[in-house]
């Protein structure tokens, strides 16, 4: 199993949250911890390094940050697992995420904050709300129901490469999404726990604009990919 699994870390300034993020690793179940530098000031790379992962640099953008890290994973990995690096997703739950893929019971697995416990302050509305709404256009527009578009997934390799991914924004989990519905992959959502980050601000729900602009990014991402 330790040969099979690369965790990718999409981090732009995280240097606050970062070392304990990779610490907290599965290290016994994952051939590597991958931290993709998404051109951090903060010396985000520097800490990832320090606490034992693998660092690459990217451009800017999640997305593009997502890509680069699932082509530079070691050629043994047939699993990737993406998580955030701000500490809000719960490590415990890796099994949860990884288990159903590694077995061969499903090719693409999310975790639903949705449906998990999730720490007070953690989502904001604007958040609930989006993933209440996109959930449902997704099942009108591709037949599935998701009920969250969180960061924390696994993905067997082969899978992710038929998806034929475009998108180098916050629409990157949108996007992977409907793909894994388009290629038929077999996908499992699963309730996971999310706590607050450990610190700093968010790229996206800590700013009104960026917010703006990712909302319209996302309903961007279902309008394209549609057929």
């Amino acid at each position: 199993m330790s040969s099979r699994v690369s965790v990718v870390i999409p981090a732009l300034n995280e240097a606050e949250s970062i070392g304990a993020v990779v610490r907290s690793m599965p290290w016994g179940a994952i051939a590597e911890c991958l931290v993709v530098d998404n051109g951090s000031t903060d010396g985000t790379g520097r800490v990832a390094r320090a606490a034992g992962a693998r660092v690459i640099e990217a451009p800017r953008g999640y997305g593009a940050a997502c890509w680069a890290g699932a082509q530079a994973a070691v050629e043994t990995s047939d699993v990737l697992v993406f998580l955030d690096g701000d500490g809000s997703d719960v490590i415990a739950d890796f099994e949860t995420i990884a288990g159903p893929v590694l077995r061969g019971e499903a090719d693409f697995v999310i975790g639903s904050r949705i449906r998990g416990r999730r720490e007070r302050g953690s989502m904001n509305l604007s958040q609930v709300f989006a993933a209440h709404l996109i959930g449902a256009l997704v099942r009108v527009m591709y037949g599935f129901r998701y009920t969250d578009m969180g960061a924390f997934r696994a993905v067997r390799r082969s899978t992710l490469e038929r998806m034929g991914m475009t998108e180098r924004t916050f629409g990157w989990n949108l996007e992977m999404q409907v793909r894994a519905v388009q290629v038929g992959a077999r996908i499992l959502e699963v309730p996971t726990d999310y706590r607050c980050r450990a610190a700093g601000e968010s790229k996206v729900s800590g700013d009104l604009r960026a917010s703006v602009k990712t909302a319209w990014r996302i309903l961007g991402v279902l309008v394209r990919t549609r057929k």
